[in-house]
C-alpha cells in the first residue's frame, strides 16, 4: 500500500465528482467515506511502527503505545493537510501517515540506538521538506522519475528480507520457518490475492486489511495471540512528547534526508493526482501554491511526529483510489476520516489488539506490500516511456544499491565517516541515480 504504499498512483477522470472539494456531504455520508478512507489506510499507518517496534525490542505493551501515537498522529496530520492552516496544509482532501520510505532508514536507526536514534533522525532531518515546500518546480525537475522511481525499487527490494522473515515466524523465533507458519503466512497471502484480484470496491480497497484480520482470527485458536496485553490496556491513551528521548548520529544524516527528499517527490505526484480525481486544476499558480502547503504539512507533520512518538509521515496515495471509487473530493470527508483516525489513537486497547498480531500474520502482507512498493518504482522509472538512458541509470543504481545492501562490508576498509554514508544501500543508489541523470546526456528516443 505506498508508505502503504507512497509509491505514485495515475488516474484519468473519465466521470465529475459528485461532491467536490467545497462541498459538504450529508453527515452520515461523511462518517461512511471517512471511515472507508481509514480502512484503506489502516495497514499502512500501524506496519511500520510494528517492524521498528519489533526492532528495537520494545515490549507488548510499549508497541501498542507506539502505534496507538501513530494512529493519533495521523488524525492530526491528516485534519492539518486537508483543512490547511495558514500556510500549511493544502487543502485537497490528501491523508497522512506513517511512511514506507523511511522503514530501512528506520530499522537500521533502531539496530543502532534504539527508538531515541530513530525518532532523533526523523525530527533532525524533517526541516529538509521544510525548505523543498518553497522550491517545488527546482525539485521537480532535480529528481525526475528515473531517480525516485529507482530509489523506490531499493526500499521495496531492501525490505523483502523484512517481510520473508516475519512470514518465517519473525527474527530469532524458535519455531522459524515452520509448516504452521508458512501455511499461516500463506493463508493471509491468498486472501489479500482474491481480495485484490476477484473482489471490488470496498472489497479490493481493503484486500490488506481483510488478509490480516483473517489472519488474525486463525491465528486465535492456535494459541498464537496472547490476549493479556489487550486485556491490561486502558481505555485512553495520554499522548506523552519526548516519551523516549531522542538522540543524534551523524552518520545516519545521509540516508534520511534522502528518504525525505523522496517522500517529497512522491507527494508532489500524490497531491496532484488527488487534485485531478477531486476535478481541481493540476497546473498553475493555485496548483503550485497548494503543492507547496501539501509538502510543508508533510515536513511539519513528521516533526510533530517525532516529537510524540511516531515515525515521520507523508501523503499517502492508496486513498486517491477511493476518491475516484465514490467520485467524492471534499475536504469535509479528510477532516471526518482525520477524526476516526484520532479517536483510534486514544484507545489503548486499539494499539495493544494490533501489538499482539503474530509475526506470520504480519509477514503474509508485508512480502506483498514491499514487493509493490518495488514495483510501483519501476513504475515511476517507466513513466513517459522507458529509453537506453534509463535502463543504464536503473541497472547501475540497482547493481551497487543492492550490492551493498546484500554485502556492506565491501566499504569496510574506506574512512570511517565515508564508510557509515556508503553501508546503505539506498544511499548508493540514490547517489548514483542522481549522478548519472545529471551527466548523461539527453538524446536518446524511447525504446518503449
Amino acid at each position: 500500500m505506498a508508505e502503504v504504499q507512497e509509491a505514485k498512483s495515475e488516474f484519468v477522470i473519465t466521470e465529475e465528482a459528485d461532491y467536490k472539494l467545497e462541498d459538504r456531504p450529508p453527515i452520515p455520508e461523511t462518517l461512511l467515506l471517512g471511515l472507508q478512507h481509514m480502512l484503506s489506510m489502516f495497514v499502512g499507518i500501524i506496519t511500520p511502527p510494528l517492524i521498528i517496534a519489533g526492532v528495537a525490542g520494545l515490549s507488548a505493551a510499549e508497541t501498542g503505545f507506539f502505534v496507538s501515537m501513530a494512529l493519533m498522529v495521523s488524525g492530526v496530520t491528516t485534519y492539518i493537510q486537508c483543512t490547511k492552516l495558514g500556510p500549511v496544509g493544502s487543502g485537497l482532501l490528501g491523508v497522512q501517515g506513517t511512511s514506507f520510505t523511511f522503514v530501512p532508514m528506520a530499522i537500521a536507526a533502531a539496530s543502532e540506538g534504539g527508538l531515541p536514534l530513530v525518532l532523533g533522525m526523523t525530527l533532525a532531518t524533517s526541516p529538509v521538506e521544510l525548505i523543498l515546500s518553497r522550491f517545488i518546480r527546482q525539485t521537480k525537475k532535480l529528481f525526475p522519475p528515473v531517480v525516485t522511481g529507482t530509489v523506490v525499487m531499493l526500499i521495496g527490494l531492501g525490505l523483502m528480507e523484512v517481510g520473508i522473515t516475519d512470514f518465517g515466524g519473525g527474527a530469532g523465533a524458535q519455531d522459524y520457518g515452520s509448516v504452521q507458519n508458512l501455511l499461516l503466512g500463506s493463508f493471509v497471502l491468498m486472501i489479500i490475492i482474491f481480495a485484490n484480484r476477484f473482489g471490488k470496491g470496498l472489497v479490493k480497497v481493503g484486500a490488506i486489511a481483510m488478509g490480516l484480520i483473517a489472519g488474525y482470527l486463525v491465528a486465535i485458536p492456535l494459541g498464537l495471540i496472547n490476549m493479556q496485553p489487550i486485556v491490561d490496556a486502558g481505555w485512553l491513551t495520554v499522548p506523552v512528547p519526548f516519551k523516549y528521548g531522542m538522540s543524534f548520529r551523524f552518520s545516519h544524516l545521509l540516508p534520511w534526508i534522502m528518504a525525505y527528499i523522496i517522500t517529497t517527490v512522491e507527494s508532489i505526484g500524490d497531491l496532484t493526482a488527488v487534485a485531478e480525481v477531486s476535478g481541481e486544476p493540476i497546473e498553475g499558480e493555485l496548483h503550485t501554491k497548494r503543492l507547496s502547503g501539501g509538502i510543508l504539512a508533510d515536513g511539519i507533520g513528521s516533526a510533530f511526529a517525532a516529537v510524540f512518538n511516531s515515525l515521520a509521515n507523508s501523503t499517502f496515495s492508496q486513498n486517491i483510489g477511493v476518491i475516484q471509487l465514490t467520485k467524492v473530493g471534499s475536504r469535509v470527508v479528510g477532516v471526518a476520516t482525520a477524526s476516526i483516525l484520532f479517536l483510534l489513537g486514544l484507545v489503548p486497547k486499539i494499539g495493544a489488539l494490533v501489538s499482539v498480531m503474530p509475526a506470520p500474520v504480519l509477514g503474509g502482507a508485508t512480502i506483498a506490500l514491499f514487493g509493490m512498493v518495488a514495483t510501483s518504482g519501476m513504475k515511476i522509472v517507466a513513466r513517459g516511456g522507458l529509453s537506453d538512458r534509463k535502463i543504464f541509470i536503473l541497472s547501475i543504481a540497482l547493481s551497487f544499491g543492492l550490492g551493498v545492501t546484500f554485502r556492506p562490508e565491501v566499504v569496510a576498509q574506506l574512512p570511517n565517516w565515508l564508510s557509515t554514508v556508503l553501508s546503505s544501500g539506498i544511499t548508493v543508489g540514490a547517489i548514483i541515480a542522481i549522478a548519472l541523470n545529471l551527466f548523461l546526456p539527453h538524446n536518446e528516443k524511447k525504446i518503449c
